[in-house]
């Protein structure tokens, strides 16, 4: 059963209807599901799993470890499905979920949860580091971070639970919750975990470290790389919006106008920025991308959008903070394969292991419910009074495109609107060599709102992605991007292909991007950086649902092409064309099963070349092109062949030297040149 509101008003949500009541709507419907999964009111929030290789509790754990990890899913459960609880209770002290009292229900399970002794005990920090054998004192456990989401949800129904309890109640709470608050954690945005532990403990009238909170503050604050974006561990990805931008201002609020407001200013500062650009990562109908570790947590991505609305001097839109927020849950709750069960699948969409850290258990998805945090507001808040808009979207005309550059977080988005998508392209990615999901979700060469990324179909051919095989050996993908930025409406990066440390740049194969928006889509001029051959090469275009596809093949003068034509799971037509000009040999079509997040079958289109001699002065320039809409209208001949000519420097026109000049048929031209990027590339 898929979530259908029935709670509309298109006056003052004209491209979504949803409203508040659709909102609590929405989290009953995802409370139903839960519940129907919990066979009494003393039972634990632990649900049916659909997956056992990739998530844990682990099936090869056992003993201490087996426990460890049985008490964190148990933990995760609790807090997690409280983000959608705590609103609604707040809303409704009586609300019942099948025959479940909410508010008594998890009053009873939190204090259960801190108490040594009950069988939902879920340990002290000191209890788990005993089970590990005090193997490591800096190791962190999961638990530190669902005592966040815990002191989150206590203060948004403080009256109806937390007030409740006895003085003594409190204390067990307290002193769970501070021997997390003072231990040890990861250092990136597990950080503000504990920043908010000790802000809720402090506030609270509970002894609190200073020391150990300013410590973490500022570390956090060091993180911040420009544009609204943090840098968490290595990487730029939805962690520096739905955690540093939802946790930094409730921190702010509670400790840090207070306490530290020099500090405060700068988170508020920099959530400001991210929100001058943060809506264009989402597309025209509020959809969110397919991008970076935990995907199952979702539409959780638009939870910086309301928590803006924490701060003193909020910068956020509140109709299109709605709009989008609205649109990305029905992006997901309309959909037939969601749930299984009623419990959100270990995907995107339906059921897609690819995706899946091991950091992840079946309740792990429920940091979606973050997004229903803007359930704290009440019903006259500008966040549910404001009439939705759509913003940029809603300036943009005909077939325009708008390019945002973020040079700190090395992220460039385009939105268009001839086809209502966005496509982002990313740098300063550094993975280890064969980390697939590493390189699947921030490698790839685009992302795009309406075509999810796709894992590999072959060991020769990756959606988004180049592959290389040195001859006879192992292929070789790119996981690592350097960022070089624009120039004249060109973004440069480069890649390198099997990228190690132990081994200087110039024995690793890699390319140079180049690449620009065009209506539909993205057009690439990229460069081979080879130091031998023979080689092979491929280039895929964005994963294809195939739910019954037509192909089209057609080709003008030199340049190729592959139309597809077909359907997603749920019937929405799409259609995407790739087109190769210079330095391709020829075009194809490989199939996939179980690849694609979307549907159970799929076709990737596909550009592929081969260098055969060493230190050959042959084509180093690729030219390509990948553009898609959601309908069946046909593209024009001049949108799948858009180039009138490719003016080379070098007589030999390979593109070794010198600038390349790609003239388009409606005018536009962009010189490409890559000279002296080599001095401004960044990680």
């Amino acid at each position: 059963m898929t979530y259908k509101p029935t709670a509309l008003d298109f006056e003052l949500s004209p491209y979504t209807g949803l409203t508040r009541e659709s909102w609590i709507e929405a989290g009953k419907y995802l409370l139903e599901g839960i519940f129907r999964n919990i066979p009494s009111d003393t039972a634990p929030v632990i649900l049916p799993r659909t997956e056992t290789d990739v998530t844990y509790p682990h099936k090869n754990a056992s003993g201490n470890q087996l426990k460890l990890e049985e008490m964190a899913q148990m933990f995760e459960g609790l807090a997690r499905s409280l983000f959608i609880a705590a609103p609604l209770i707040h809303i409704d002290p009586e609300a019942e979920i099948c025959g479940f009292n909410l508010r008594e229900y998890y009053s009873k399970q939190i204090l259960r949860t801190c108490t040594r002794g009950d069988s939902n005990f879920v340990g002290y920090y000191e209890d788990l580091q005993e089970l590990d054998g005090n193997k490591n004192p800096y190791r962190a456990f999961q638990q530190t971070v669902e005592t966040c989401a815990l002191v989150i949800c206590l203060d948004i129904c403080h009256e109806e639970i937390w007030d409740r309890y006895a003085k003594a109640e409190k204390d067990i709470i307290a002193k769970f919750l501070t021997s997390y608050a003072h231990a040890s954690t990861v250092p990136q945005n597990w950080r503000l975990f504990n920043m908010l532990d000790m802000a809720f403990l402090h506030k609270e009238g509970y002894k609190t470290d200073n020391e150990i909170m300013l410590s973490h503050a500022q570390a956090i604050l060091g993180y911040y790389a420009g544009d609204g974006w943090y840098r968490d561990g290595q990487s730029f990805d939805y962690y520096s919006c739905w955690a540093f931008n939802v946790y930094a201002p409730i921190w702010n609020a509670w400790y840090g106008y207070s306490h530290e407001p020099y500090i405060a200013e700068q988170f508020e500062k920099n959530a400001n920025k991210l929100m001058e650009t943060y809506p264009d990562f989402f597309d025209r109908d509020g959809f969110t991308m397919m991008w970076g570790r935990s995907c199952v947590y979702r539409s959780a991505a638009t939870s910086p959008l309301s928590e803006n609305f924490i701060l003193k001097n909020p910068a956020a839109n509140a109709g299109l903070a709605r709009r989008i927020a609205s649109g990305s849950l029905l992006q997901f709750f309309t959909r037939d394969d969601f749930l299984n069960n009623g419990i959100p699948t270990m995907g995107f969409y339906g059921q897609f292991t690819p995706l899946i850290q091991g950091y992840s258990c079946t309740e792990s998805a429920y940091w979606l419910g973050k997004a229903f945090l803007c359930l704290h507001f009440p019903e006259n808040h500008p966040f549910w009074t404001a009439k939705e808009n759509n913003g940029s979207w809603d300036k943009l005309k005909g077939k325009e495109v708008k390019e945002t550059v973020l040079n700190g977080p090395a992220l460039c988005l385009t939105n268009h609107n001839a086809n209502g998508e966005t496509i982002l392209r990313t740098g300063k990615v550094v993975k280890n060599c064969g980390d697939e999901h590493g390189m699947w979700n921030y490698a790839k060469l685009t992302y795009n709102s309406k075509y999810p990324w796709e894992a590999k179909p072959s060991d020769e051919v990756e959606s988004m992605q180049y592959v290389l095989a040195n001859d006879g050996e192992k292929p070789q993908k790119c996981n690592v991007t350097f960022w070089h930025g624009i120039r004249k409406g060109v973004l440069y990066r480069r890649q390198f292909f099997d990228y190690r440390l132990d081994c200087e740049t110039h024995w690793r194969q890699a390319v140079n991007l180049a690449d620009f928006p065009v209506e539909y889509g993205i057009i690439r001029a990229d460069k081979l950086r080879l130091f031998r051959a023979p080689i092979t090469l491929t280039l895929g275009a964005y994963g294809f649902s195939d739910n019954g596809t037509e192909i089209i093949q057609k080709s003008k003068e030199s340049a190729k092409a592959v139309i597809l034509k077909g359907h997603d799971h749920t019937g929405q037509e799409k259609q995407l064309a790739m087109t190769i000009y210079d330095g391709w040999d020829d075009i194809d079509i490989i199939h996939g099963a179980g690849t694609n997040p979307d549907s159970e079958k799929s076709i990737i289109v596909y550009a592929k070349t081969a260098r055969h001699k060493q230190y050959c002065y042959d084509k180093l320039i690729l030219v390509s092109q990948v553009i898609t809409k959601e309908s069946h209208e046909d593209f024009s001949e001049d949108e799948i062949f858009p180039i009138e000519k490719i003016l080379y420097t070098d007589k030999e026109k390979c593109g070794g030297y010198g600038p390349v000049t790609i003239r388009l048929k409606n005018g536009n031209e962009k010189i490409i040149c890559f000279d002296e990027i080599e001095g401004c590339l960044q990680l």
